[in-house]
């Protein structure tokens, strides 16, 4: 095939999908390789773009997919009188960094970070597909490990998690920091498990107080409550500023 005939059968074929497209299927549809499918689709892009079209072709880690241009967003939701999609809360936003820059993590992790449960956070972005289930954590109860999606980085405008902006104040003693308390945890779940060889197992206010004292080190006190006393389930659960729902 040539170039031009390339360019527009990725086209067609992005247009069709309606969704992301792994370029491993491009190259394998249209017998090309890595380094081509590439080229193609980032010349569609920056045509698109330079030519102010009314669509973009965005690459999500992997794969590619067509959408409509930002900037035309509002007439795109007058013409199908489309609602303005509710903003993330606080909470929700909360939950989804730690994901973001901790991912694989569990929801244990989570908590410790922020110092409330975060169950009803992490079903919500589950539900609005911005985390999923990626496998289970190998300690005693194999917790579930979540991390981000693809509607994630569509949705922040991001090509990879190498876009992520970096820390503030981040540090490779905090990331130390951090991996210590995860493996303090993990080793305390066993002891609660199995019970360390010529000692009593750990009880469960021993494990908690441990974990929270982990995180007291780490995180300069996090706290089981929200900061203005409230319980964990109002903390969690109420709205961002505006009249939005919490996600």
């Amino acid at each position: 095939m040539e170039l031009k005939e390339v360019e527009s059968a990725i086209e067609g074929i992005l247009f069709a999908a309606g969704e992301p497209v792994g370029v491993e299927r491009l190259c394998m549809t249209l017998e090309i390789d890595r380094a081509t499918a590439d080229a193609v689709c980032q010349r569609l892009a920056d045509q698109y773009s330079y030519e102010r079209r009314g669509i973009r072709l965005v690459r999500l880690e992997n794969c590619y997919q067509l959408c409509s241009a930002p900037e035309y967003a509002e007439y795109i939701r007058k013409a199908f009188e489309s609602r303005k999609p509710a903003r993330l809360s606080q909470p929700a936003l909360e939950v989804l960094a730690i994901i973001a820059y901790n991912q694989p993590t569990t929801k244990a992790y989570v908590d410790q970070v922020r110092g409330v449960d975060s169950s009803y956070t992490v079903g919500l972005l589950t539900e609005r597909e911005l985390i999923e289930e990626c496998g289970r954590m190998a300690v005693p109860g194999r917790p579930i490990l979540y991390r981000t999606t693809q509607n994630f980085l569509r949705s922040f405008g991001l090509s990879s998690l190498e876009d992520l902006p970096e820390l503030p104040n981040a540090s490779a003693e905090d990331e130390q920091l951090t991996l210590d308390m995860q493996n303090d945890i993990a080793r305390l779940q066993q002891q609660q498990a199995e019970g360390e060889e010529g000692e009593a197992p750990i009880t469960d206010e021993e494990l908690e107080a441990a974990a929270r004292e982990l995180a007291e080190q780490e995180y300069s006190g996090g706290s089981p409550e929200s900061e203005d006393g409230e319980s964990w389930e109002a903390a969690d659960r109420v709205p961002g500023d505006g009249a939005e729902s919490d996600l």
